[in-house]
């Protein structure tokens, strides 16, 4: 249905545009904000290397294309007769409106020949093209009309000299970086002669970068970017920027841009003592003047870091009792063990642990039997955290994600719990029964399974366990991510330990196993009631999605619920009535599993708030600002105490510490007071700037929570359970040091 709308849409404005071709109106809001200015997306230039030829070039951004056929040039003005335009050959493709076509990516070069006029100097083309976007988005046709300079006439030859003339033809302008007072900037150079980029070390804490710029080029200060990983866990800081030129720029209004040359040092934090190498990546974005804008261009550098001196760590950010406690590895284990067992409290964990409270009270079986539960409940939790821990370690060492959670920022992910816990739901709701040749997905489910079923809910309770990350755990996830490979998966094995405590202490001990509940009737309505804490879970999962994909993937996965339901229904239906009517529910319900595919390569639903970005930050409806390291910088700069907050709408603890913390008017006095300004850094999608910010704070995951003092110090980092007091007096001791920068 979204791919229908958006043919749709795409038809009408096409239709829109051909009844009226001088149509100069915005594209339909629909898309918009996802799409480039159509000079971005089509960058055109035109300059004229001889008299009889004038060359024209679109620069074509990536994701966007040009029609052949909807190409020309006329000349209005200037003395060109016997004019012929020639394009090369395009790429075919089927467009669904205008059938068989020729489209141009990434750049298209035309050539206009005929005659100039003697005494011609200038001729003024009108040029018209119309291209689209892989969004499936068009832009109306567009009309643009150039002043083009020609060059000189040859001079006249000298005939009184034998040999020929004295000089030969006037000699070819330049066409890349020419500058000439009619021509306009001309063709753009290539982004790599237009920026170079140097990264020099200046000792085992700082490194230079260096960017030369062509003249007539310039590069914005706000859009450039740094991500850096080693396998020591180094990050990099920019240090102070140089002086930059404020321009003002059609699209983003005011910038700082510099010409020439940038400078800039970089800081390296060294959490581990010993040689390194730091993987850095630069992003950034610049245009010609007066001339066409570069899409996002990056660098990629490997630097070979010195030893680090010995008391590099003690340089690091204070914590106070935050994300990065240095532990021993007892008190880790320790921690880790505590951490697991929270999570047994915590919401989103709990329907799953309602299953199992709903086996134990019917199990009236031997004390053999019960040890037998409770040991493969336990195995499927400890075997689950330990892989789910060694992929997030893989993941991390490769620079892919920064730790605990990172599972849920896949709507991929989310959509398919959304319809696992919609299916436990209506199995304890009994619109089916999952039996024998199921057995290992469905009675591990349902109420007194078997060994498969123990152990499978002890799977699912890991998966839904990611996003309600305990005070506790932070601490035991910290020591993980910084301990090698074996001691960290200790560390995992001990908060799977700690999740399946409680069913291991009521397995093994009989006289707690004997205080429970006797098997009744009452277990049907039991058992009916605890689907709603799975419908509830779905509902959540569904908030979930709806924030990182929006309405057209709650559309897609509610029709999904739909034929999974049905597939179900039918299923049970067709219990006994041959293979054939059972093959065709399973059919249906797998058709409502396909919507996943499409849920995934949807869009993001709003731009990051943490993208690095132009223009002036606008507080939200909670008076926090949108987190980038420019707007942080910027405000340390100013010697503003700042609140920062990392959260996601997938993290249950994070937005426990909103409601009953951050959302009250309590906050807002403190920040009054303090002079604060608070900014939010939202991690729901994948996020770089965020998963570096974390990374560079040694976090494994939101929540988090730092208090920049006013005096441009180390921040100090909170503990991940909030309380007012706690924060009204960070901030007030933030606030006290503003007299001492």
């Amino acid at each position: 249905m979204p791919r229908l709308l958006r043919s749709a849409r795409r038809l009408c404005l096409l239709l829109a545009t051909l009844l009226a071709p001088t149509l100069s109106a915005p594209l339909a809001a629909a898309g918009q904000e996802d799409l480039l200015p159509v000079d971005e997306a089509f960058a055109l230039s035109a300059s004229a290397p001889e008299r009889g030829r004038v060359e024209l070039r679109w620069v074509i951004a990536e994701g966007y294309y040009l029609y052949r056929h909807r190409t020309a040039v006329e000349v209005l003005d200037g003395g060109f007769s016997g004019t012929s335009l020639t394009l090369p050959a395009g790429e075919r493709h089927t467009d669904e409106f205008f059938g068989e076509v020729e489209t141009y990516r990434g750049a298209l070069a035309a050539t206009l020949t005929g005659m100039a006029a003697d005494g011609a100097a200038t001729l003024r083309l009108r040029v018209k093209y119309q291209g689209c976007a892989d969004l499936g988005i068009c832009y109306p046709p567009q009309v643009r009309e150039l002043d083009v300079a020609l060059p000189p006439a040859p001079a006249a030859p000298l005939a009184s000299l034998p040999g020929g003339p004295l000089f030969g033809a006037a000699p070819r302008s330049t066409l890349l970086g020419e500058d000439t007072t009619a021509a306009g900037p001309g063709l753009p150079l290539p982004e790599t002669e237009a920026y170079r980029v140097e990264v020099a070390t200046d000792g085992p804490e700082r490194l230079v970068l260096r960017v030369s710029i062509a003249p007539g080029y310039y590069l914005y200060r706000d859009k450039t970017t740094f991500a850096a990983r080693s396998g020591r866990g180094a990050t990099v800081v920019p240090g102070e920027w140089p002086p930059a030129r404020t321009i003002r720029d059609e699209y983003f209004g005011e910038q700082a841009v510099y010409f020439d040359e940038l400078l800039l040092p970089l800081t390296v934090r060294r959490t581990q003592p010993g040689a390194d190498t730091l993987h850095l990546e630069l992003g950034f974005m610049g245009c010609q003047e007066n001339g066409v804008c570069y899409p996002p261009l990056s660098r990629r550098f490997e630097i070979a870091l010195a030893d680090a001196p010995a008391n590099v760590t003690a340089s690091e950010p204070p914590s106070a009792g935050g994300a990065v406690p240095r532990l021993g590895l007892l008190a880790a284990l320790g921690f880790a063990l505590l951490g697991g067992l929270i999570l047994n409290l915590m919401p989103c964990v709990l329907p799953i642990l309602s299953l199992k409270a709903l086996g134990l009270a019917g199990s009236g079986e031997s004390p053999a039997r019960a040890r037998a539960h409770a040991l493969w409940y336990s195995a499927g939790v400890v075997l689950s955290f330990a892989a789910l821990g060694a992929l997030a370690l893989g993941l991390r060492a490769a620079g892919l994600a920064l730790g605990w959670g990172f599972q849920l920022q896949q709507p991929l992910v989310v959509g398919a719990l959304a319809l696992l816990m919609f299916a436990i739901g209506l199995s304890l709701s009994g619109v089916f029964t999952l039996g024998g040749g199921l057995a290992g997905l469905g009675q591990s489910l349902a109420t007194r399974s078997g060994p498969a079923g123990d152990f499978f809910t002890g799977v699912l309770a890991v998966v839904v366990a990611a996003p309600c990350t305990a005070p506790f755990m932070g601490a035991a996830l910290a020591y993980a991510f910084a301990a090698p490979a074996g001691v960290a998966l200790g560390v995992f094995v001990a908060l799977g330990l700690g999740l399946a405590l409680p069913f291991l202490v009521i397995g093994f001990l009989p006289g707690l196993a004997a205080r429970l509940p006797k098997p009744g009737a009452w277990m049907d309505r039991l058992k009916q009631f605890l689907a709603f804490p799975m419908y509830l879970t779905a509902v959540w999962l569904l908030w979930v999605l709806a924030k990182q994909r929006g309405a057209d993937a709650v559309g897609w996965l509610l029709g999904g619920a739909v034929l999974l339901a049905l597939g179900l229904w039918a299923w049970e239906a067709a219990r006994y009535r041959g293979t054939t009517l059972r093959a065709l529910a399973l059919a249906i319900a797998a058709a409502g599993l396909a919507v996943l595919w499409p849920v995934q390569q949807l869009p993001p639903a709003h731009a990051s708030a943490a993208a690095e970005g132009g223009g002036v930050p606008q507080p939200t409806a909670d008076g926090s600002l949108p987190y980038s390291a420019t707007t942080l910088a910027s405000l340390r700069a100013q010697g503003r105490v700042v609140f920062v907050n990392m959260t996601a709408d997938w993290c249950v603890s994070c937005k426990a510490n909103e409601r009953a913390v951050l959302a009250t008017e309590a906050f807002r006095s403190a920040l009054e007071r303090a002079g604060a300004v608070y900014l939010k850094g939202d991690w729901t999608n994948v996020d770089p700037a965020i998963t570096a910010y974390l990374a560079e704070h040694g976090a494994v995951g939101v929540p988090f929570y730092a208090v920049y003092p006013a005096d441009g110090g180390a921040p100090e980092v909170l503990p991940a359970l909030l309380t007012s007091g706690l924060v009204e007096a960070a901030l007030t001791r933030a606030a006290a040091r503003r007299g001492t920068r």
